[in-house]
């Protein structure tokens, strides 16, 4: 396995997306916990994409414009109902500890896992540019027409779903880490979800044009 993949791998995974947005706001909004799950959330939904890329799925999407645009604006329109949700939802960000009766005087508990995990896999599932990212990427590690191909890029796809867990889980944790100081201030909240709302709508949009 190349430095080359490992270093690209990286910064992909690095640069902030829908992903990252969702696991910060995961952290902020419920904690360490919630974080993690998120974050699980978010890379199983990296597999669908890596299991077509290697099976040959990945090219049919690519040759069929209507395939990639329904995924394309499906996933645009899930990004805007994220946007909608954290808006309307004010307790989002706005919850007390992992458990009833911590900090900022909450009851509620936090948000199933499921539900997280399903809206994490639903973020980057609907999300062809992943499965666009795949085919472009895999190939230029994978010495092409030699026997193992598949089974080398079975094992840079899990390499690539590994790294994003643990970055996403260092993004959730760093969020988590300073949740106590925004917890009780309704104003900073209240901000911190209007910009959480405002990064799903900027990234439907870049996702809708590209």
């Amino acid at each position: 396995m190349s430095t080359a993949f490992l270093l690209t791998t990286l910064v992909v995974v690095v640069t902030p997306g829908t992903g990252v947005v969702y696991t910060l706001a995961a952290g902020l909004a419920h904690g360490r916990r919630a974080s993690v799950v998120a974050a699980f959330g978010c890379t199983l939904g990296t597999v669908p994409h890596a299991v077509a890329t290697v099976t040959g799925l990945a090219a049919l999407l690519h040759a069929s414009a209507l395939a990639f645009e329904v995924v394309k604006y499906l996933g645009v329109a899930y990004l805007l109902y994220m946007a909608w949700s954290t808006l309307r939802d004010k307790d989002a960000l706005a919850v007390g500890d992992d458990a009833p009766g911590g900090p900022g005087g909450a009851s509620s508990g936090p948000r199933p896992a499921g539900r997280v995990i399903v809206s994490g896999v639903l973020l980057n599932l609907l999300n062809p540019k992943l499965t666009m990212f795949f085919v472009a990427f895999l190939p230029q590690f994978v010495p092409a027409g030699e026997e193992g191909s598949v089974a080398a890029m079975l094992r840079l796809s899990a390499v690539f779903t590994g790294l994003t867990f643990v970055v996403f889980v260092a993004y959730g944790m760093c969020a988590a880490a300073v949740r106590g100081q925004v917890l009780g201030r309704p104003r900073v909240l209240t901000a911190i979800r209007r910009v959480f709302a405002a990064s799903f709508v900027g990234l439907g949009a870049k996702l809708a044009v590209a």
